[in-house]
């Protein structure tokens, strides 16, 4: 199950989290991030133990947001050792992202 990032835990689950880690910027009203919604949800299932995956909502959060400078929805970060490796933005295929997450481990 993907994790819920916030202000409160985004630093200690992601930036010093002993395992790589996937956020999943997103909004509730956004079309293209709930497209994304079951993509994060199997990657989560499939590196549980491995990776931390999860998703941050920018309207919640905007600190964090802005922190990153995501300015477009759905943009997904991959951390690791609290520093950022990849980033993308816009709807991304299952096996995109598991190509970049491999790369990672």
């Amino acid at each position: 199950m993907e994790k819920i990032f916030t202000s409160t835990n985004f630093d200690t689950e992601v930036l010093g989290s002993d395992k790589p880690a996937v956020v999943d910027f997103f909004a509730t009203w956004c079309g293209p991030c709930k497209m994304m919604a079951p993509v994060i949800e199997a990657l989560a299932e499939e590196y549980e133990g491995r990776v931390t995956i999860g998703k941050l909502d920018v309207d919640e959060n905007g600190d964090i947001a802005a922190r990153y400078g995501v300015m477009t929805i759905p943009t997904i970060f991959l951390f690791k050792d609290g520093k950022i490796v990849s980033k993308t933005v816009g709807v991304q295929d299952k096996n995109s992202l598991k190509r970049q997450i491999d790369a990672m481990l």
